[in-house]
Formats: structure tokens, C-alpha cells, sequence
């Protein structure tokens, strides 16, 4: 990609695909293509390793440590990639920040350039998710009140975040604040902020609501309807939706209608079969930021669901005659599609293919050709092993999940927070556990066919790129030559098939009955492979489970190992109905078979013949050796 935005879409997309894998492969063989990254792509490129290594908890300074200022100060460095590595290292410790906390305040105490104390201000937000630590909320505010434009916008999200859901008085010094401010940059990160210290307040936030959606800033207004969608998450509320749709159709600022439309996918999540309904006129709006915000709305509420509705609503607006309105829907479309294959909805396949369509066309407008990146590392997140879901299998909403999600929604205007989408992904498994934590062999069923929720086929780069043969000039002499060349050869084969035909006419029976026998044998094989689909699957601990599947687990009765609570993915505790035998453990330091890294044609040792002790197999029969 030569483009730089899609350039940094492709870094964001591989981040997204290899989320908590801790997988940089892309990374490292292409590292002369990454390092034309420059400036802000550059900070961007550094964070996308926090996403890939997201969770590594106890290595996660020291694999960020070759891009991390030294000794608390700048280290000769570029700021962008220093910046980028704390934004990294809060991605890695999102809500987990207490081994890191320090380390990120005495980062953004010890520097004056304002890239880093962009770094330094998301990650100590990240880190300290929902604390309302006041130590660190101070270091913050003193970097809001420098009034530098790029830190202040990073300033004010992260104080909405270390403030998630308190409702406290902080937001009205916030809002003070905003109204003083000339930067547009920190009026909106503010006006995010406040919207998230509101979080699930429901009518205790209505009068900062009023305040801030009656302000004649479109920016504060902007965060207003953040602050409903927030406060009214995943409730249904009808006032809120009344309210949401009025601000739609009403205001005369685009980025306030459009957040409106976007701001009812985060009140409707709870129950997402609803949000196409009621969105399906504004997403034929003859304004575009309004349709752009229909299919976000679409995409937040239905994220994993795999909804009809929800893709029949969608499909019209990726092919949307304004380049913005493509990219959100592509993006949306993705993220309802997570973990579905062509089994499950046809039409992934084709969406598939449409991404890589527009990829791959050099004439598609840059906007657009970002959306299906993104679409197709959202398609793909985590290794094909995370879904996207705001809520618990018990409809509790996951905060960490929710504040992702909206930070994310800010992509339009900073393409950084893209990375925060990763705070809403959830790992598709069902992992059983015994009273010690410790994983064992154990299997259950999924009365299901296994296509249905296999892994979509890995997509195959082409291998030669095959030349284009262009069409010979034709002399009209050469053209009558050959035409009368042809004619004789054609008269004298009629003549010799009819002296063979005379010979040889008993054949013609059994090559009839040949072909008969051939397209029977056909057949055969196609009902042979009809017949291979099971109506079950056999899953072994730990497994894939998505969530359409769960409906589908069953237990066996007999099984030594019993679920605690029946439930069909995640976590679940076992109770060992056998607890005098020994168990097998799925999951051990050691390397379980050596199988997989030989040949297969090689035959294998007897099961005998490794010892279950260490995992190692037994020294070779004697044998003499000759030179």
C-alpha cells in the first residue's frame, strides 16, 4: 500500500487479527515496509503491538522496553514510537494497570513533548480504567491545562476514563474547562470524557444531559449524545431513544446527527433485533452522515450476531455513492459477520469477496479502501478466536467492553483510537477447569453439524502472477490460407471416419455403457460426501465455542467430569465424579506430542513408549553404526 492511510489501516487490521496472540510474525518479516511509517503512523504502528500482546501481563514491559523512554525521560528516540509504547503498554494492562501504573505516571511527569503525553495520558487511562485514583487524575489535569492541542485531547478521554461511571463533581470542572479552551482537539476529548464519567447513571445524569445537548458548542452538544448513549446503555429506554432520534433530524450540526443515529446502537444493544427497525429510515436518509451513523448504530448493537435483518439493511450502504458512508458500512458489516462462516450466512462469502475487490482496486477512493481493511481485520480478530459482545451471557453489560467500544466510535476523527475496539472482543472458548485450576481431558457434545461453526477457509495469497497475453495482429492473406488449409484437413477426416465407421460399428455399445458406468460412479462419490457431514461433533477440552453454538453444548451423563453450572462457554468448573483415579491434564508445561513437528509418513512410536512423566519419548534400540 503506497497510500499512508491505507498503509496504517493494514497495520491497525493486523493488529486487530492477531489480538491477544502475542503473533507479530506480519511485523517482523516485513519490516522495510513498516518502517515507512512516519510521524503519527509511527506512534500508531509502536501501539499496535499492545493489542497483538494485549493481557501478557508479566512480559509486557520488557517487550515493550526497545521502544520506551529511558529512565523515565526521552531516550534519543523518535517521540512517535516512545509515545506509541506507553499508548501500548496500557492497551497490554487495560483494566489490569497495577504493575504498570507507576511507571506511566512517572513517564508522563518526566517529559514536555507532547506526543508522548499523548501516550502517557491514554495508557495511564487505560491502565487505571474506572479507579477514580485522584493522584492520577491530578497528573492528568496538569497536562490538560498546558492547553497543548494534542495532549489535551488525550488528556480529557483519559480523565473520562479513570472516571468511568462515578458521576462525580470532576465533570463539571470538565465542562468548565471546556467552555474556557479554544482547541477544538481537547473541547472533544473533554466532551467524551464527560459523557463516560456518566456511564450507567440512567436519570442521575439527565440534568449534565440538558446541559450539554442545550450548549451552543456542536461539540459539547457531540458529547451530549454520547453521554445518553452511555448513561441509557443497553437499557432500551424509551425516552432516550426519543430523545436520540429528535437530535437525528433536528440539529443543524452533521457530527451531532450523525452521533445521535450512532449513539441508539449503544441503548439497544441489550436487544439488537430492534435497532434495524428503527433505524431503517434514517438509513435512507439523503443526508450521509446520517446513514453513516445508521450503519454504525447497526454494527454496535449487532456486533456477533449475524443478524438477517441487520445484513439486509447493511448491504445497500456498502455500495453508498459517498465514500464515508461505504467505509462505515463495511466496518459495521464486519463486525455483525464476526465468527460466522458460509455455512452459517451465505452472504459472508460474498462480503469477503467484496472486500477484496475494493482492496485491490487501485481506483477506489482511500476512504472506502480503509473501511475494508479494517472490515477485514475486524472479520478475523484475534485469530478467528474472539467475538465482539458488549454484554454478559447474563445481560450484564461489560463496562470495559462498552467504554472500548465508544472510545472507538472516535476513529472519525483520530485514527489511533481504533485500537481500543480490542477492549470489546471476548474469546469464543469453552475451557473446563478441576478444583485446582488445572485443565483436564474431558469431551462433550455439539449437537450440531461441525460446518456450520468451523473456522472459515484461510485466505491463499496468489502464488505466480500470470502475464497477459495480448492478441496477435492476423494478416487477412494468412486468415484465407489457413481457412483453406482447414477445409481440406476437414474432407479428408469426414472420408476416413467413414471407412472406420463401416469396421468398427459393434463398439459403440460398450462405449455407451462406459460413460453410463462413468457418471454413475460420479454420483457415487457425490452421495458419499453428502452422506460424510455428521449431524454432531465431538469436542475435546478446551474448545472453540461460538456463540450461536452454545445452544448446541450437551453434556454427556456419563462423563467422569460434571459442569458445577451448566454453562456452554467460558470458564466452567468441574466436579470429578472419580476423584481416587489419576487424571490426565490437557494442558502442561511439557510438550504433550511430538507427532505434529515429524513427518507424518514416518511411522510413530507406540504410546507405550513415551513416557508420561516428561513428555519425553524413550532412547533407540541398540543399533551399530558403520562409517
Amino acid at each position: 500500500m503506497r497510500n499512508s492511510v491505507c498503509h496504517s489501516a493494514t497495520i491497525y487490521a493486523n493488529a486487530l487479527m492477531h489480538a491477544g496472540t502475542t503473533v507479530d510474525t506480519f511485523l517482523r518479516e516485513n519490516l522495510e515496509w513498516l518502517s515507512r511509517a512516519t510521524n503519527w503512523a509511527k506512534f500508531s504502528a509502536t501501539a499496535g503491538l499492545g493489542v497483538i500482546h494485549r493481557g501478557h501481563l508479566q512480559q509486557g514491559r520488557s517487550l515493550m522496553a526497545p521502544y520506551l523512554p529511558q529512565n523515565g525521560s526521552s531516550g534519543g528516540g523518535s517521540p512517535y514510537s516512545e509515545g506509541g509504547a506507553l499508548y501500548a503498554l496500557g492497551l497490554i494492562h487495560a483494566n489490569h494497570g497495577e504493575g504498570i501504573k507507576e511507571f506511566l505516571r512517572e513517564s508522563l511527569r518526566s517529559t514536555s513533548v507532547e506526543i508522548i503525553q499523548h501516550g502517557a495520558c491514554l495508557g495511564l487511562g487505560l491502565a487505571a480504567l474506572g479507579t477514580a485514583d485522584e493522584e492520577i487524575y491530578e497528573d492528568v489535569k496538569n497536562i490538560l491545562y498546558l492547553d497543548s492541542a494534542v495532549a489535551g485531547e488525550a488528556a480529557g478521554i483519559s480523565m473520562g476514563l479513570l472516571m468511568v461511571g462515578t458521576a462525580s463533581e470532576k465533570a463539571s470542572e470538565m465542562l468548565a474547562y471546556a467552555h474556557d479552551t479554544q482547541h477544538e482537539k481537547i473541547i472533544r476529548g473533554l466532551a467524551l470524557g464527560i459523557a463516560l464519567t456518566v456511564y450507567g447513571r440512567e436519570e442521575e445524569a439527565d440534568t449534565l444531559i440538558e446541559q450539554m445537548t442545550r450548549d451552543q458548542d456542536p461539540i459539547l452538544r457531540y458529547g451530549g449524545m454520547y453521554a445518553l448513549a452511555l448513561a441509557y446503555r443497553g437499557t432500551s429506554n424509551n425516552k432516550a431513544i426519543r430523545r436520540l432520534l429528535h437530535f437525528a433530524v433536528s440539529d443543524v450540526s452533521d457530527d451531532v446527527r450523525r452521533t445521535a443515529v450512532l449513539a441508539l446502537g449503544f441503548v439497544l444493544y441489550s436487544e439488537p433485533e430492534q435497532t434495524p427497525r428503527i433505524v431503517s429510515l434514517l438509513s435512507e436518509s439523503y443526508n450521509p452522515h446520517v446513514r453513516y451513523g445508521a450503519a454504525l448504530a447497526v454494527g454496535i448493537s449487532c456486533a456477533g450476531t449475524a443478524l438477517s435483518e441487520a445484513i439486509s439493511l447493511l448491504e445497500p450502504l456498502t455500495s453508498d455513492v459517498v465514500d464515508f458512508v461505504r467505509q462505515g458500512a463495511l466496518i459495521a458489516m464486519a463486525m455483525v459477520l464476526v465468527q460466522t462462516n458460509e455455512a452459517r450466512e451465505p452472504r459472508v462469502g460474498s462480503f469477503r469477496r467484496q472486500l477484496e475487490k475494493i482492496i485491490l482496486d487501485k481506483h477506489e477512493d482511500t476512504m472506502s479502501k480503509m473501511g475494508a481493511i479494517l472490515a477485514s481485520g475486524i472479520l478475523d480478530a484475534g485469530g478467528r478466536n474472539v467475538s465482539i459482545k458488549l454484554s454478559s451471557r447474563t445481560k450484564h453489560d461489560r463496562i470495559t467492553a462498552v467504554v472500548g467500544m465508544a472510545v472507538f466510535s472516535q476513529f472519525w476523527y483520530w485514527y489511533p483510537l481504533v485500537y481500543f475496539l480490542s477492549l470489546s472482543f471476548a474469546p469464543t472458548a469453552l475451557i473446563g477447569l478441576n478444583y485446582e485450576l488445572k485443565v483436564p481431558k474431558f469431551e462433550f457434545l455439539s449437537h450440531a453439524k461441525p460446518s456450520l461453526f468451523e473456522y472459515p477457509r484461510p485466505t491463499t495469497p496468489p502464488t505466480t502472477t500470470s502475464a497477459v497475453k495480448l492478441p496477435t495482429a492476423v494478416l487477412s492473406t494468412s486468415a484465407k490460407a489457413k481457412a483453406r488449409a482447414k477445409k481440406e484437413t476437414d474432407q479428408k477426416t469426414a472420408m476416413d471416419e467413414g471407412n472406420i465407421s463401416g469396421e468398427a460399428g459393434p463398439m459403440k455399445g460398450p462405449k455407451s455403457s462406459d460413460k453410463e458406468g462413468e457418471t454413475m460412479q460420479v454420483d457415487n462419490a457425490s452421495e458419499k460426501k453428502a452422506e460424510a457431514e455428521l449431524s454432531c461433533e465431538i469436542l475435546s477440552n478446551p474448545a472453540r465455542v461460538v456463540p450461536a453454538q452454545e445452544k448446541y453444548i450437551k453434556f454427556f451423563e456419563e462423563s467422569r467430569y460434571v459442569p458445577i453450572k451448566l454453562m456452554p462457554s467460558g470458564f466452567v468448573l468441574l466436579r470429578d465424579t472419580k476423584p481416587s483415579e489419576p487424571e490426565v491434564f490437557v494442558l502442561t508445561d511439557a510438550p504433550s506430542s511430538l507427532a505434529s513437528s515429524g513427518n507424518s509418513s514416518i511411522p510413530q512410536a507406540p504410546a507405550s513408549a513415551v513416557s508420561v512423566e516428561d513428555g519425553e519419548p524413550q532412547p533407540p534400540q541398540p543399533f551399530e553404526y558403520n562409517t
